[in-house]
């Protein structure tokens, strides 16, 4: 009996069937792949990242055999061949550069074991849990992935969470040294494994496979990822300086005097953060009229000293807000899916706002464009952005408006920036948006996402641990990132030690793509004449503000440095715009590692504690108590000079090097003789 070839060529997609699964492969952008597969079920549209490819894209080619047994589909410089090992309903497919270099492949059954290199496990109540295996090269690097606190490079032999975590963000863009970038394109908790043996990649709950590929250098993957899921917009010129912030000024002349005193000293700052608890309940979205009587007037005030106004906000609905009721009857909140329907209960119980739901974003927008932008604020600071369900993450818990948080929960930041970055939009703030965030996944940077690394802890651990939270971010293709300078948690002024560690963490944060001052500092106190009940008579001991935590805080030496190191950053301006440029026109990383620029020097595929701001400047932070000298890899080889920017002594690449590192040293090095004029001030 003849049988008819599984595969069909239509609409410029290839497609297969059999076995009860279909898979559709289709080009979706230059040099790009997607593919989807589902089983029992027609192949859904779904666009929780992607943008639409061009509607102008060349075709692509596809070739089916005559047999019927293989067909393939080249896209530029890539090609899917799909291949029917046996008429026994599986179909395997291999990807290939345009050389024809297999990049990586889905695994075979291993004969007797009877392996599935996709797998459909059905789920009660309908979706399945899927788990798609790929043979890859034991010998690849992989960077990307989004933020995970561990100070590792190369992420081949790591597994990792695919969920956001305070601290841990995950986006599931992953860029291999074999030349190709893979998304996955699904919004599930779930989990991602690099090993020698092969990648894995699996998905806790959704309704079908899906994942994008594309190949070229390091640059064309980035640039064509961000054609694929959006571009970063402009960074305005007030991100590019010195941010001031702390746990927490507490009222408006508290905030006014700190910037007022910025000014006395002729210290650069170009934005100041007004924290939590600026509010008279979670969820209310406005000021507290008891300590920031007149908030029009504080921004007017600090608009004219030149400083811009950023205000947290919260995705939690408190129980007893004076929102909670008109959010909870329109199902504008998330659901538990069984008993009280609290999604964390800190402070007090309370309940997150449902970013899924679009009439919900329209809802809160309003409230914060009507007491905070039509106020003067000018940015917003989107804390919780994960958001972090009980404490505990125990996602399966928990419901959206488009579906189950185990299957979408993942997306939830994107949206929650969309909320703020749509709605800013509509007010005309076009090229002057940034969200500040503590979550985000593909396709937030779109949204004017700037990712901070969460909570992490006062510690040189932390700090180490940083460097390369920073560098995998950008390889996912979030180019904006920062850091809680000197670490969120502990820390206290007056220790000598956390001083030093300051100090260090300014180095760095200079040479992060915005360089911000925050943190929780020791000790704590309760605010002054702070009520001891809310207009609601709950008890309010949860409050406290942290110690002070400006430039002059640590005492004459550390905001000696402090300064030199704006000041560096103030020189760097033309430099830092140029690298926020790329970001936005070409989705290149700011801050990149030693292999971006270097893919040919294998020494330098896995260094972990150095990183290139933009293509010119190698930094290489200390990140140890009473270290004042480090050893320092430089990469290329003998055509690239490298130069010390402290005491101007010149390097070819390709060694490695002791350098000195006194308390107010940053070691940073010049490629090639592009020292951006910091010659002298290192």
């Amino acid at each position: 009996m003849t049988i008819t070839s599984p595969f069909t060529a239509a609409d410029g997609a290839l497609t297969w069937v059999g076995d009860g699964e279909t898979v559709r492969i289709e080009p979706w952008g230059a040099n790009s792949i997607r593919v989807r597969a589902r089983f029992m079920q027609p192949i859904a549209d779904a666009d929780w990242a992607l943008l639409p490819p061009p509607a102008d894209a060349p075709a692509p080619t596809i070739v089916i055999a005559d047999d019927g047994s293989q067909a393939s589909l080249t896209n530029g410089g890539i090609t899917v061949t799909a291949r029917m090992p046996r008429w026994d309903g599986r179909c395997e497919l291999t990807f290939t550069d345009a050389d024809g270099t297999v990049l990586f492949k889905e695994t075979d059954d291993g004969g007797a074991l009877r392996l599935k290199a996709r797998k459909y496990e059905p789920l009660p109540g309908g979706g399945v849990r899927t788990t798609v295996t790929f043979d890859a090269d034991p010998h690849e690097h992989l960077y990307g992935m989004g933020e995970y606190q561990q100070p590792v490079m190369d992420l081949k032999g790591t597994t990792l969470e695919l969920a956001h975590r305070n601290s841990q963000v995950s986006v599931p863009f992953v860029v291999s040294s074999k030349g190709y970038g893979f998304l996955w394109h699904n919004p599930a908790v779930g989990r991602a494994t690099f090993a020698k043996t092969g990648t894995q990649w699996q998905a806790a709950a959704c309704d079908q496979i899906d994942y994008w590929v594309t190949v070229g250098t390091p640059q064309h993957i980035e640039r064509q990822y961000a054609d694929a899921t959006g571009h970063a917009p402009v960074m305005p010129e007030w991100g590019l300086g010195f941010w001031q912030c702390k746990l927490r000024y507490w009222n408006q002349e508290q905030l006014l005097e700190t910037a007022r005193e910025f000014k006395r000293r002729d210290i650069p700052v170009d934005l100041i953060v007004i924290d939590f608890f600026h509010w008279p309940l979670m969820g209310d979205f406005r000021f507290d009229a008891e300590f920031w009587p007149d908030p029009k007037a504080m921004a007017d005030e600090l608009h004219e000293m030149g400083i811009k106004l950023m205000v947290s906000v919260w995705p939690q609905i408190d129980l007893e807000s004076e929102n909670y009721d008109e959010m909870r009857a329109h199902n504008y909140l998330a659901h538990v899916t069984a008993g009280k329907d609290v999604g964390m209960w800190w402070p007090r119980d309370n309940q997150f706002l449902d970013a899924t739901n679009p009439e919900a974003r329209a809802f809160v927008w309003a409230l914060a464009k009507r007491n905070y932008t039509d106020l003067g604020v000018d940015a917003f600071w989107l804390d919780e952005a994960e958001p972090e369900w009980g404490g505990d993450y125990d996602y399966s818990h928990y419901l959206y408006h488009i579906g189950p948080v185990n299957k979408v929960g993942n997306v939830y930041p994107q949206l929650y920036n969309k909320t703020f970055y749509d709605g800013q939009l509509q007010i005309g703030r076009e090229g002057e948006i940034v969200n500040l965030t503590r979550a985000a996944w593909a396709g937030s940077q779109r949204y004017g996402s700037l990712v901070w690394s969460g909570d992490v802890h006062s510690t040189f651990d932390d700090l180490k641990a940083q460097i390369t939270c920073q560098v995998h971010m950008g390889m996912a293709g979030i180019p904006w990132f920062t850091t809680d300078m000197g670490g969120f948690a502990g820390g206290d002024p007056n220790d000598p030690d956390f001083r030093e560690l300051y100090v260090r963490w300014c180095q760095f944060s200079c040479f992060s793509p915005v360089m911000r001052n925050h943190g929780d500092r020791s000790p704590a106190t309760k605010v002054p004449g702070k009520p001891t009940f809310d207009r609601k008579g709950n008890p309010i001991d949860h409050i406290h503000t942290g110690a002070d935590n400006e430039p002059w805080s640590y005492g004459e030496d550390v905001e000696r440095i402090v300064r030199k190191y704006i000041a560096v950053r103030e020189t760097l301006r033309p430099y830092t715009r140029d690298l926020f440029a790329q970001a936005h026109a070409d989705g290149q990383p700011v801050a990149r590692g030693l292999f971006y620029e270097f893919p040919d020097d294998e020494a330098a595929a896995d260094v972990a504690d150095e990183y290139l701001f933009g293509p010119d400047l190698l930094v290489a932070p200390v990140t140890e108590l009473g270290a004042r000298s480090r050893e320092v890899y430089l990469p290329g080889d003998d055509s690239t000079t490298w130069t010390n920017l402290h005491d101007g002594a010149e390097y070819a690449g390709g060694r490695t090097v002791t350098v000195d590192a006194p308390l107010d040293v940053l070691p940073l090095f010049a490629r090639n003789g592009a020292d951006h004029a910091l010659n002298g001030m290192i």
